[in-house]
């Protein structure tokens, strides 16, 4: 039988939440102790839209995920090429998407 490493942490990920949540905006608020990431799901046309998901991260965590997302990042602009940012880097706050709208 192998020993288990002592720094070795089993996560386990239960299927409901391994199906992940669809979010296009992502909404950061801060106080002196934690960051706050809200998830959203914006529909075209649609003027209201409801937090998917929250994340509260301590100061630290917040900077390790920015640190982990910017490696990942690397990673892929190294694999698949530069993603392109939109209108010099700041995407427009997406309200109003393009296309048709439904009738009924």
């Amino acid at each position: 039988m192998q020993e288990k490493k002592s720094n070795e942490i089993n996560i386990e990920l239960p299927e409901e939440i391994a199906e992940g949540v669809y979010s296009n905006l992502a909404i950061i608020t801060h106080s002196h102790s934690e960051f706050v990431l809200d998830f959203v799901r914006i529909m075209p046309n649609v003027a209201q839209a409801k937090v998917k998901s929250r994340v509260i991260l301590t100061p630290q965590h917040a900077k390790r995920l920015m640190m982990a997302l910017r490696d990942n990042i690397k990673r892929y602009e190294d694999s698949f090429g530069t993603i392109q940012d939109i209108d010099g880097g700041v995407p427009p706050f997406p309200m109003g998407y393009s296309g048709p709208t439904g009738q009924a």
